[in-house]
């Protein structure tokens, strides 16, 4: 079975993101996320699990989490937008706080399924 996770937009986008074998898409609507995560994984086999995230921290990624991702990110994007540097140690906690969010996204996928076989 495959699991696919969309996360409602947060602070540092206004897209839907759908998450899905640790491969990530962006879209406007959970659905526009959803068929841009199919043209770069191509169509899942058989039975697909998705999973819509609301916009709030869990067990997973804690609201503190999200909280400071959308501010490095913000941070980010206003030095990318002034050409100035970013931080090297902001970067290495970006980069962290990314792929933490992605290993959640591929927890909570895992404990919906455990559920839904229970």
């Amino acid at each position: 079975m495959t699991t696919i996770s969309v996360l409602a937009p947060g602070a540092m986008s206004n897209d839907y993101r759908a998450v899905g074998d640790g491969v990530e898409a962006v879209g406007e609507t959970p659905g526009r996320a959803l068929d841009a995560l199919v043209e770069r994984t191509g169509a899942p086999t058989g039975a697909t699990l998705v999973v819509i995230q609301p916009k709030a921290g869990d067990e997973f990624f804690t609201d503190a989490q999200r909280q400071r991702l959308g501010d490095l990110m913000a941070s980010w994007r206003i030095a990318r937008d002034t050409v100035t540097p970013f931080p090297a140690a902001d970067q290495a906690e970006l980069d962290a706080l990314i792929k933490d969010e992605l290993k959640a996204a591929v927890a909570r996928s895992a404990a919906l399924l455990r559920a839904a076989r229970s």
